[in-house]
Protein backbone atom coordinates (compact mmCIF):
# COMPACT_ATOMS: atom_id res chain seq x y z
CA UNK A 1 0.00 0.00 0.00
CA UNK A 2 1.25 3.40 -0.95
CA UNK A 3 3.19 5.36 2.11
CA UNK A 4 2.94 2.25 4.33
CA UNK A 5 6.29 2.12 5.05
CA UNK A 6 6.18 5.92 6.23
CA UNK A 7 2.96 5.07 8.21
CA UNK A 8 4.37 2.53 10.13
CA UNK A 9 7.78 4.61 10.48
CA UNK A 10 5.83 7.28 11.82
CA UNK A 11 3.57 5.47 14.17
CA UNK A 12 6.73 3.41 15.80
CA UNK A 13 8.74 6.92 16.41
CA UNK A 14 5.87 8.73 17.91
CA UNK A 15 5.08 5.85 20.35
CA UNK A 16 8.75 5.89 21.47
CA UNK A 17 8.11 9.99 22.05
CA UNK A 18 5.11 9.62 24.21
CA UNK A 19 6.89 7.09 26.21
CA UNK A 20 9.62 9.38 26.78
CA UNK A 21 6.93 12.00 26.93
CA UNK A 22 5.13 10.36 29.79
CA UNK A 23 8.64 9.61 31.77
CA UNK A 24 9.45 12.99 31.63
CA UNK A 25 6.27 14.32 32.98
CA UNK A 26 6.02 11.83 35.85
CA UNK A 27 9.26 13.60 37.48
CA UNK A 28 11.60 11.42 36.32
CA UNK A 29 13.68 14.87 35.77
CA UNK A 30 13.15 18.88 35.75
CA UNK A 31 9.83 19.92 34.75
CA UNK A 32 10.87 22.94 32.14
CA UNK A 33 13.21 25.42 30.80
CA UNK A 34 12.79 28.58 29.47
CA UNK A 35 13.69 29.40 25.59
CA UNK A 36 14.83 32.42 24.72
CA UNK A 37 11.12 33.63 23.51
CA UNK A 38 10.13 32.64 27.12
CA UNK A 39 7.64 30.11 26.12
CA UNK A 40 8.21 26.68 28.05
CA UNK A 41 9.63 23.84 26.52
CA UNK A 42 10.53 20.99 28.64
CA UNK A 43 13.17 18.15 28.18
CA UNK A 44 10.78 15.77 26.65
CA UNK A 45 10.40 18.29 23.37
CA UNK A 46 13.96 17.92 22.96
CA UNK A 47 13.75 14.20 23.89
CA UNK A 48 11.26 13.80 21.48
CA UNK A 49 12.17 15.28 18.58
CA UNK A 50 15.94 13.69 18.84
CA UNK A 51 13.92 10.08 18.61
CA UNK A 52 11.63 10.65 15.93
CA UNK A 53 14.32 12.76 13.99
CA UNK A 54 16.63 9.69 14.52
CA UNK A 55 13.51 7.23 13.42
CA UNK A 56 12.81 9.28 9.79
CA UNK A 57 17.02 9.65 8.97
CA UNK A 58 17.84 6.23 9.11
CA UNK A 59 14.22 5.51 7.47
CA UNK A 60 14.10 8.37 5.09
CA UNK A 61 17.58 9.95 4.82
CA UNK A 62 16.66 12.57 1.80
CA UNK A 63 13.36 13.74 3.60
CA UNK A 64 14.01 17.29 5.30
CA UNK A 65 12.23 17.48 8.51
CA UNK A 66 10.65 20.36 9.54
CA UNK A 67 10.35 20.61 13.43
CA UNK A 68 9.50 23.21 16.03
CA UNK A 69 12.56 22.97 18.27
CA UNK A 70 16.71 23.38 17.95
CA UNK A 71 19.83 23.43 19.63
CA UNK A 72 20.75 26.54 19.98
CA UNK A 73 19.81 26.71 23.77
CA UNK A 74 20.87 23.79 24.37
CA UNK A 75 24.46 24.53 23.20
CA UNK A 76 24.97 27.19 26.11
CA UNK A 77 26.80 26.32 29.10
CA UNK A 78 24.49 26.72 31.25
CA UNK A 79 22.11 24.58 30.04
CA UNK A 80 24.92 21.84 30.22
CA UNK A 81 22.59 19.91 32.85
CA UNK A 82 19.64 20.23 30.95
CA UNK A 83 21.34 18.16 27.56
CA UNK A 84 22.42 15.76 29.99
CA UNK A 85 19.20 15.14 31.19
CA UNK A 86 18.01 15.05 27.44
CA UNK A 87 20.45 12.54 27.19
CA UNK A 88 19.60 10.46 29.51
CA UNK A 89 15.82 10.25 28.66
CA UNK A 90 17.04 9.45 25.21
CA UNK A 91 18.97 6.48 26.39
CA UNK A 92 15.91 4.59 27.87
CA UNK A 93 15.58 3.89 24.31
CA UNK A 94 18.72 4.51 22.58
CA UNK A 95 21.12 3.10 25.24
CA UNK A 96 24.32 4.08 22.87
CA UNK A 97 23.00 7.49 22.44
CA UNK A 98 25.57 10.45 23.70
CA UNK A 99 25.62 14.28 24.04
CA UNK A 100 26.52 14.74 20.39
CA UNK A 101 24.32 12.08 19.28
CA UNK A 102 21.13 13.58 20.75
CA UNK A 103 21.91 17.51 19.43
CA UNK A 104 22.68 16.24 16.17
CA UNK A 105 19.33 13.99 15.63
CA UNK A 106 17.22 17.34 17.14
CA UNK A 107 19.08 19.53 14.22
CA UNK A 108 17.99 17.24 11.82
CA UNK A 109 14.83 18.43 11.93
CA UNK A 110 15.72 21.86 11.02
CA UNK A 111 15.16 21.37 7.74
CA UNK A 112 12.82 23.42 5.46
CA UNK A 113 9.88 23.07 2.99
CA UNK A 114 10.28 20.86 0.01
CA UNK A 115 8.59 18.79 -2.25
CA UNK A 116 8.53 15.93 -0.12
CA UNK A 117 9.14 16.69 3.46
CA UNK A 118 8.23 15.61 7.28
CA UNK A 119 7.13 17.85 9.62
CA UNK A 120 6.98 17.68 13.46
CA UNK A 121 6.10 19.18 16.82
CA UNK A 122 7.40 17.12 19.54
CA UNK A 123 5.15 18.63 21.91
CA UNK A 124 2.41 20.62 20.69
CA UNK A 125 0.52 22.07 23.79
CA UNK A 126 3.55 22.27 25.78
CA UNK A 127 1.89 24.23 28.62
CA UNK A 128 -0.70 21.78 28.39
CA UNK A 129 2.01 19.24 29.55
CA UNK A 130 3.85 21.38 31.90
CA UNK A 131 -0.01 21.45 33.92
CA UNK A 132 -1.08 17.93 33.40
CA UNK A 133 -3.59 17.92 30.56
CA UNK A 134 -3.57 17.25 27.48
CA UNK A 135 -0.65 17.46 24.45
CA UNK A 136 0.21 15.64 21.24
CA UNK A 137 2.74 14.26 19.02
CA UNK A 138 2.20 15.30 16.04
CA UNK A 139 4.26 13.88 13.09
CA UNK A 140 2.88 14.58 9.32
CA UNK A 141 4.59 13.55 5.72
CA UNK A 142 4.12 16.15 2.78
CA UNK A 143 4.69 15.27 -0.66
CA UNK A 144 3.98 18.20 -3.36
CA UNK A 145 1.96 20.27 -0.39
CA UNK A 146 -0.59 17.37 0.04
CA UNK A 147 -0.60 15.96 3.59
CA UNK A 148 0.03 12.05 2.82
CA UNK A 149 0.51 10.92 6.17
CA UNK A 150 -0.53 12.07 9.67
CA UNK A 151 0.37 10.80 13.26
CA UNK A 152 -1.00 12.02 16.53
CA UNK A 153 0.03 10.78 19.70
CA UNK A 154 -2.21 12.13 22.47
CA UNK A 155 -1.07 10.24 25.82
CA UNK A 156 -3.52 12.06 28.00
CA UNK A 157 -6.15 11.94 26.14
CA UNK A 158 -9.69 9.19 26.44
CA UNK A 159 -12.95 9.61 25.16
CA UNK A 160 -15.99 7.89 26.54
CA UNK A 161 -14.21 6.47 29.19
CA UNK A 162 -11.36 4.41 27.10
CA UNK A 163 -8.14 3.97 27.94
CA UNK A 164 -5.84 7.30 28.63
CA UNK A 165 -3.34 7.42 26.03
CA UNK A 166 -4.25 7.31 22.32
CA UNK A 167 -2.87 6.93 18.86
CA UNK A 168 -4.53 8.43 15.67
CA UNK A 169 -3.07 7.85 12.47
CA UNK A 170 -4.19 8.68 8.77
CA UNK A 171 -2.79 7.83 5.16
CA UNK A 172 -4.61 10.03 2.13
CA UNK A 173 -7.17 7.71 0.61
CA UNK A 174 -6.83 5.27 3.51
CA UNK A 175 -9.10 7.02 6.29
CA UNK A 176 -8.58 7.48 10.27
CA UNK A 177 -7.99 4.98 13.17
CA UNK A 178 -7.26 5.36 16.55
CA UNK A 179 -5.62 2.90 18.74
CA UNK A 180 -4.08 2.67 22.48
CA UNK A 181 -0.86 3.95 22.36
CA UNK A 182 -0.33 1.26 25.18
CA UNK A 183 -1.33 -1.53 22.22
CA UNK A 184 -4.35 -2.84 21.25
CA UNK A 185 -6.93 -2.91 17.92
CA UNK A 186 -7.31 -0.20 15.48
CA UNK A 187 -10.48 1.40 15.53
CA UNK A 188 -11.76 3.03 12.34
CA UNK A 189 -13.00 7.23 13.10
CA UNK A 190 -15.52 9.01 11.45
CA UNK A 191 -16.82 11.93 12.52
CA UNK A 192 -20.21 13.17 14.05
CA UNK A 193 -23.42 13.09 11.63
CA UNK A 194 -25.04 16.39 10.51
CA UNK A 195 -28.27 15.26 13.07
CA UNK A 196 -25.73 14.22 16.09
CA UNK A 197 -27.23 16.91 18.03
CA UNK A 198 -25.34 15.76 21.52
CA UNK A 199 -22.02 15.88 19.19
CA UNK A 200 -22.75 19.08 17.77
CA UNK A 201 -20.02 20.90 19.66
CA UNK A 202 -16.80 23.67 19.32
CA UNK A 203 -13.63 22.65 20.48
CA UNK A 204 -11.08 25.56 20.97
CA UNK A 205 -7.56 26.43 23.09
CA UNK A 206 -7.56 26.75 25.95
CA UNK A 207 -5.12 29.95 26.14
CA UNK A 208 -7.45 32.62 25.18
CA UNK A 209 -4.40 34.78 23.34
CA UNK A 210 -4.65 31.45 20.71
CA UNK A 211 -7.83 32.74 19.39
CA UNK A 212 -10.49 35.03 19.12
CA UNK A 213 -13.16 33.75 21.31
CA UNK A 214 -15.54 36.18 20.79
CA UNK A 215 -15.74 35.78 17.77
CA UNK A 216 -15.56 31.88 18.05
CA UNK A 217 -18.61 32.07 20.29
CA UNK A 218 -20.51 33.82 17.52
CA UNK A 219 -19.91 31.89 14.92
CA UNK A 220 -20.75 28.68 16.43
CA UNK A 221 -23.89 30.19 17.82
CA UNK A 222 -24.55 30.79 13.93
CA UNK A 223 -24.53 27.40 12.96
CA UNK A 224 -27.00 26.01 15.79
CA UNK A 225 -24.29 25.02 18.28
CA UNK A 226 -25.26 25.85 21.58
CA UNK A 227 -23.47 24.02 24.33
CA UNK A 228 -20.50 25.26 26.22
CA UNK A 229 -17.39 24.99 24.37
CA UNK A 230 -14.70 21.76 25.12
CA UNK A 231 -11.55 23.62 25.81
CA UNK A 232 -8.43 21.69 25.40
CA UNK A 233 -4.53 22.49 24.56
CA UNK A 234 -2.62 21.14 21.27
CA UNK A 235 -4.00 19.03 18.24
CA UNK A 236 -6.12 16.95 20.12
CA UNK A 237 -8.65 19.06 18.97
CA UNK A 238 -8.44 17.86 15.64
CA UNK A 239 -8.76 14.33 17.67
CA UNK A 240 -11.72 14.89 19.00
CA UNK A 241 -13.25 16.39 15.66
CA UNK A 242 -12.02 12.86 14.36
CA UNK A 243 -13.21 10.74 16.42
CA UNK A 244 -16.55 13.07 16.16
CA UNK A 245 -16.68 14.23 20.25
CA UNK A 246 -17.09 17.32 18.77
CA UNK A 247 -18.21 18.87 15.18
CA UNK A 248 -15.69 22.27 15.22
CA UNK A 249 -12.60 23.53 15.78
CA UNK A 250 -11.95 27.03 15.25
CA UNK A 251 -8.56 28.95 15.86
CA UNK A 252 -9.09 32.29 14.56
CA UNK A 253 -6.31 35.02 14.31
CA UNK A 254 -6.78 37.22 17.79
CA UNK A 255 -7.69 40.68 17.81
CA UNK A 256 -4.41 41.74 19.67
CA UNK A 257 -2.22 39.70 16.48
CA UNK A 258 -4.13 39.91 13.19
CA UNK A 259 -1.55 39.03 11.08
CA UNK A 260 -0.84 36.01 12.95
CA UNK A 261 -0.22 33.18 10.36
CA UNK A 262 0.08 29.72 11.86
CA UNK A 263 2.74 27.37 11.97
CA UNK A 264 2.38 24.12 9.72
CA UNK A 265 4.14 21.61 12.30
CA UNK A 266 0.92 23.05 14.50
CA UNK A 267 -1.61 21.40 12.05
CA UNK A 268 -0.23 19.19 9.39
CA UNK A 269 -0.86 15.61 11.41
CA UNK A 270 -4.28 16.90 12.84
CA UNK A 271 -5.57 18.26 9.58
CA UNK A 272 -4.96 14.51 7.68
CA UNK A 273 -6.61 12.78 10.42
CA UNK A 274 -9.48 14.85 10.40
CA UNK A 275 -9.74 15.18 6.76
CA UNK A 276 -9.48 10.92 6.68
CA UNK A 277 -12.17 10.42 9.14
CA UNK A 278 -14.89 12.85 6.95
CA UNK A 279 -14.11 15.90 8.04
CA UNK A 280 -12.98 19.38 6.22
CA UNK A 281 -10.21 22.02 6.94
CA UNK A 282 -9.61 25.17 5.60
CA UNK A 283 -8.73 28.44 6.37
CA UNK A 284 -11.15 31.05 7.66
CA UNK A 285 -11.90 32.03 3.96
CA UNK A 286 -12.72 28.58 2.99
CA UNK A 287 -9.46 28.26 1.57
CA UNK A 288 -7.22 25.11 1.74
CA UNK A 289 -4.29 25.49 3.68
CA UNK A 290 -1.10 25.92 2.15
CA UNK A 291 1.79 23.34 3.28
CA UNK A 292 3.82 23.38 -0.13
CA UNK A 293 5.63 27.26 0.95
CA UNK A 294 6.78 28.08 4.11
CA UNK A 295 7.06 26.88 7.91
CA UNK A 296 4.10 29.68 8.32
CA UNK A 297 1.01 29.51 6.11
CA UNK A 298 1.94 32.36 4.05
CA UNK A 299 -2.12 33.60 3.27
CA UNK A 300 -4.14 31.71 5.13
CA UNK A 301 -5.36 33.46 8.11
CA UNK A 302 -7.17 31.03 10.88
CA UNK A 303 -8.17 27.23 10.36
CA UNK A 304 -11.33 26.20 10.51
CA UNK A 305 -12.02 21.96 10.92
CA UNK A 306 -15.54 20.74 10.62
CA UNK A 307 -17.55 17.62 10.50
CA UNK A 308 -17.51 19.14 6.83
CA UNK A 309 -21.72 18.78 6.78
CA UNK A 310 -21.51 22.36 9.24
CA UNK A 311 -18.39 24.06 7.30
CA UNK A 312 -19.89 25.94 4.67
CA UNK A 313 -22.84 27.39 6.86
CA UNK A 314 -19.18 28.13 9.11
CA UNK A 315 -17.80 30.29 6.18
CA UNK A 316 -20.78 32.05 5.56
CA UNK A 317 -20.84 33.00 8.68
CA UNK A 318 -17.28 34.26 9.25
CA UNK A 319 -17.49 35.95 5.96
Amino acid sequence: MPYDQEKQTAIAAVIQAAQLCEAVRQGLVPAAIEKNDKSPVTIADYGAQALICKALAEAFPNDPVVGEEDTTDLRQPETAHVLTAVTEQVQQTIPSATDSDVLNWIDHGNGTVASRYWTLDPIDGTKGFLRGDQYAIALALVVDGDIKVGVLGCPFLSFDGAETGLLFAAVRGEGTVMMPIAGGNPQRLRVTAADDVDRLRLVESVESGHGDLSQQAQVAQAVGITAPSIRMDSQAKYAAVAAGQAALYLRLPSPKTPDYREKIWDHAAGVLVVEEAGGRVTDMHGKPLDFASAARFPNNPGVVASNGAIHNAVIQALN
